[in-house]
C-alpha cells in the first residue's frame, strides 16, 4: 500500500525523525492559510500524487511570499502531473503539502527496504541525494552504501555510525544523522512498511538532519494490524479494477495490451504473459485468481477484465492443484452465460481432472478455444487476435 508525502511525515513525526513545518491543503484558500501558520519567508509547494519526480514535472514550486504560495496553488491544483512513474496519462493533483523553506548545505540519500536475497532489511545511503537511486547504482554503484540488519538483533547503534561515516559527516552533523537513522529504521520496522526513502535527506548550514521528502510503501498482509496507517489509503490514487479486484482476494494489475490472462497462481500468471508476448501478443493485465479458484472468483475475473474495453480475447491457463480443473471448468461456463463474454476465449486446463474438464468444455455448446500445453495456448489467442 503507497501514501503520500505528507503522511509519511505524520508517521516519521511520531518517532522523532525530523520533518520540515508542515501541511496538507485542499483548496488555494487552504494553501494560503497554511502558509501562513508555518510562517518564515519561504514556502514550498508540493503536488501529492502518489508518484515520484514530481519536481521535475512541475509539481513542486518554492514560493517566496504568500502571493507566490497562492500563484502555485493555483497552477498545481487541479492539473494533470505527469513525471517518469505516472505514464502519460498522468494523475490528477488533488491537494497540497504546503511547507516550510530549509536552509540546504547538502542533499543525501537514505533508503530501506528487503533484501529477499538475504531475507533481510538493508539500508542504503548514498551522497547522491536528489537522484534517481537506480541511477546511481547503475552509473556509480561504489556510491551506494549499504548495510544488512540481522532480523535476530535488529539495526544496531555501530551500524548507524558506519552509514554517517559514509555519508561523509561530521560533529554535530554526524550525531544528528546517527539519530536520525536509528528512529527510521525504528519506524520502518514497527509499521510493516515495505520500503521507506528520503530522497532527499538534507543537512542544514545549521548541523540540522531533515527528511526533506518521504516515501514509505506497506505490506498489504500486513495491514490487518496497522489500522491507523489504512486509514491512509487514497482510493482516488489506485486503478479502479485493482480496487474491485482485490473486494474479491483477486490479484489484478491493470496492463496495456489486449489479451486478457486469468490464471491461478503468481509464478503461473507471469509465465503466461511472457509466453503470450513471445508468441506476439500483449497481456492487458496480471490476474491471479488463486489456488482455490471457484465459479465466484471466475466469475469476478470475467467481469474485470471485461470491464477493460481494450481486451479483444481472453486466455484462461489453470493448473490443478488444490482446486479440479473440472469445477474450473464448470465455473469458466457459468461465468460465461453470466458475463455475456462475446470476446474469444481460449482455454488451457492441467492437472487434477483435467480430461473431466475437457469433456465438459466440449460438451457445453461454446465456442471455446481449447489448448493442451501453454504454448499451444499463447498461439491460439494471437491467431485469434489476427483474424
Amino acid at each position: 500500500m503507497k501514501i503520500h508525502e505528507y503522511q509519511a511525515k505524520e508517521i516519521l513525526r511520531r518517532y522523532n525523525v525530523p520533518v520540515p513545518k508542515g501541511k496538507v491543503a485542499y483548496s488555494v484558500e487552504e494553501a494560503v492559510e497554511a502558509a501562513k501558520e508555518i510562517g518564515g519567508k519561504i514556502r514550498v509547494v508540493k503536488a501529492q500524487i502518489h508518484a515520484g519526480g514530481r519536481g521535475l514535472g512541475g509539481g513542486v514550486k518554492v514560493a517566496k511570499g504568500l502571493p507566490e504560495v497562492r500563484k502555485y496553488a493555483k497552477q498545481i491544483l487541479g492539473m494533470t502531473l505527469i513525471t517518469h512513474q505516472t505514464g502519460p496519462e498522468g494523475k490528477l493533483v488533488k491537494r497540497l503539502l504546503i511547507e516550510e523553506g530549509v536552509n540546504i548545505d547538502k542533499e543525501l540519500y537514505v533508503g530501506i527496504t528487503l533484501d529477499r536475497a538475504t531475507s533481510k532489511n538493508v539500508f542504503m545511503v548514498s551522497t547522491e541525494g536528489g537522484m534517481e537511486i537506480e541511477k546511481v547504482a547503475a552509473e556509480s554503484p561504489e556510491k551506494i552504501i549499504k548495510v544488512a540488519v540481522d532480523p535476530s538483533v535488529g539495526f544496531q547503534s555501530y551500524q548507524a555510525r558506519e552509514l554517517a561515516f559514509g555519508l561523509g559527516l561530521e560533529g554535530v552533523q554526524f550525531k544528528n544523522a546517527v539519530k536520525f537513522l536509528s528512529n527510521l529504521y525504528k519506524a520502518f520496522e514497527d509499521t510493516d512498511a515495505s520500503i521507506a526513502e528520503i530522497n532527499p535527506l538534507v543537512v542544514t548550514k545549521e548541523g540540522d538532519v531533515i527528511a526533506l521528502d518521504a516515501k514509505m510503501n506497506f505490506d498489504d498482509n500486513a495491514m490487518y494490524r496497522q489500522k491507523d496507517i489504512l486509514q491512509y489509503r487514497d482510493f482516488d490514487e489506485e486503478d479502479a479494477l485493482e480496487i474491485e479486484a482485490s473486494k474479491f482476494n483477486l490479484n489484478y494489475i491493470k496492463l496495456d495490451g489486449n489479451v486478457g490472462c486469468m490464471v491461478n497462481g503468481a509464478g503461473l500468471a507471469m509465465a503466461t504473459m511472457d509466453i503470450v508476448k513471445l508468441a506476439g501478443g500483449e497481456p492487458a493485465n496480471f490476474l491471479d485468481v488463486g489456488g482455490t479458484a471457484n465459479k465466484e472468483t471466475v466469475a469476478s475475473g470475467f467481469k474485470i477484465i471485461l470491464t477493460d474495453p481494450k481486451v479483444k480475447a481472453i486466455l484462461i491457463n489453470i493448473f490443478g492443484g488444490i482446486v479440479r480443473c473440472d469445477r474450473v471448468a464448470q465455473g469458466v461456463i457459468d461465468a460465461v452465460n453470466l458475463e455475456k463474454v462475446e470476446v474469444p476465449i481460449i482455454v488451457r486446463l492441467d492437472g487434477t481432472n483435467a480430461e473431466e474438464a475437457a469433456v465438459l468444455l466440449a460438451n457445453s455448446g461454446m465456442n471455446f478455444e481449447v489448448a493442451a500445453t501453454l504454448k499451444e495456448a499463447a498461439e491460439k489467442v494471437t491467431a485469434v487476435l489476427s483474424k
